[in-house]
C-alpha cells in the first residue's frame, strides 16, 4: 500500500475516532485493532504497522468505494428522523420497503455524528451475539463478564454519553428471545438515549399478530414505539436519473434503459446500482444496446 493510500486511511480513521470519547472506545468498536495501533496510525508511526493491519483497517472503514450516494427524498427524511431521535432521545421504528436506502442513510448518519452506534441484526444472532456486538459498537470491553454483566455495562456506559443514539438495522430479523432486549434497553435508557429500529414493513404484521395473540413482549414493544411505524417516500424516476448522472452515466438512452429496468422492481436502489454499472460497462467497452 503506497503512502497516498495510507494517508487517506489515516484521515478516515481520524474522522471515525472523533465519534468516540476516546481511542480506547473507538478501538473497541473495531475488530482486532487495538487502541495502541490506532495511535500509531494517527501519529504516523507507520513503520510499526504491518501491511495486514493496514488492510484490516481499510476493510472496516472503506465502504461504497466508487459509488456516489444521491440524497433521495427517503434519504433526507431518514436523516431528519435520526436527527430528531438523537436530539430528543426519542424512540421510533422506520418500516419501509427493502432497497429504499434505509441502511445507507443510517450508515452515513452514524459515520458523521458523534455517539451514534449502529448494529446490523441477523436471524441467526443469539442473545450473546447481540450483547457482545452491541458492546463492540458502543466501545465497551466485556472480557470476563457474564452476559447480564456485559449488558448492564453497555447501558451504564451509554447513559454517560451526550445525546447518544442506538440504531438497530434489520431489527425484524431477530428471534423473539433477542428482540426482548429492546424492552430492557428502552426501560433503562428512556429519555436519555435515542433508539431507532429499521426494517421492512413486514414487522407491522409480525408485531400486530403478536399483540392480538397476547404473545410475550409484543404489546410492550409496540407500546414503546407509540404503536406507530414510519414509512419513507418511494424513490422516483427523477431521482433515478439523478443517480445515473451522479455516477457518470450521461447517455439519455442508457438512462432510459435503467429507469425502465428498475421500474419493474419498485425502483429498488440495489437494482439501480446494478443496472447503472451494467450500462457503464457497456460504455466502457464501446458496446451498443
Amino acid at each position: 500500500m503506497d503512502e497516498k493510500k495510507k494517508t487517506e486511511l489515516r484521515d478516515r480513521l481520524a474522522r471515525y475516532v472523533q465519534r468516540y470519547p476516546s481511542n480506547n472506545m473507538a478501538a473497541a468498536s473495531l475488530k482486532n485493532i487495538s487502541a495502541a495501533t490506532i495511535s500509531n496510525f494517527l501519529n504516523g508511526k507507520w513503520n510499526l504497522i504491518s501491511d495486514d493491519m493496514w488492510r484490516r483497517l481499510e476493510s472496516q472503514l472503506v465502504k461504497n468505494e466508487g459509488w456516489q450516494i444521491f440524497s433521495t427524498r427517503a434519504y433526507q427524511d431518514m436523516t431528519t428522523f435520526l436527527q430528531y431521535a438523537q436530539s430528543h432521545s426519542s424512540v421510533m421504528w422506520v418500516a419501509a420497503p427493502a432497497g429504499i436506502g434505509k441502511s445507507t442513510a443510517s450508515a452515513s448518519y452514524a459515520a458523521m455524528h458523534r455517539n451514534v452506534f449502529r448494529l446490523t441484526c441477523a436471524p441467526d444472532m443469539t442473545r450473546s451475539d447481540f450483547v457482545h456486538e452491541l458492546a463492540g459498537q458502543v466501545g465497551v470491553r466485556t472480557n470476563g463478564m457474564s452476559l447480564r454483566q456485559a449488558f448492564n455495562e453497555i447501558l451504564r456506559h451509554v447513559v454517560t454519553l451526550e445525546l447518544p443514539l442506538l440504531l438497530f438495522d434489520e431489527a425484524d430479523k431477530l428471534a423473539d428471545s433477542v428482540m426482548y432486549y429492546f424492552i430492557s434497553i428502552y426501560n433503562a435508557l428512556e429519555d436519555r438515549c435515542g433508539i431507532v429500529f429499521l426494517s421492512t414493513s413486514a414487522i407491522k404484521k409480525r408485531i400486530t399478530n403478536g399483540v392480538l395473540r397476547d404473545k410475550k413482549g409484543y404489546d410492550e414493544i409496540e407500546s414503546r414505539i407509540c404503536r406507530k411505524y414510519i414509512d419513507l417516500t418511494p424513490v422516483s424516476a427523477a431521482e433515478i436519473e439523478q443517480i445515473c448522472l451522479l455516477n457518470g452515466l450521461q447517455d439519455g438512452a442508457a438512462i432510459s434503459r435503467v429507469k425502465k429496468d428498475v421500474s419493474a422492481f419498485g425502483n429498488d436502489l440495489r437494482r439501480v446500482k446494478q443496472s447503472v454499472n451494467r450500462e457503464l460497462e457497456k460504455v466502457k467497452n464501446g458496446m451498443e444496446a
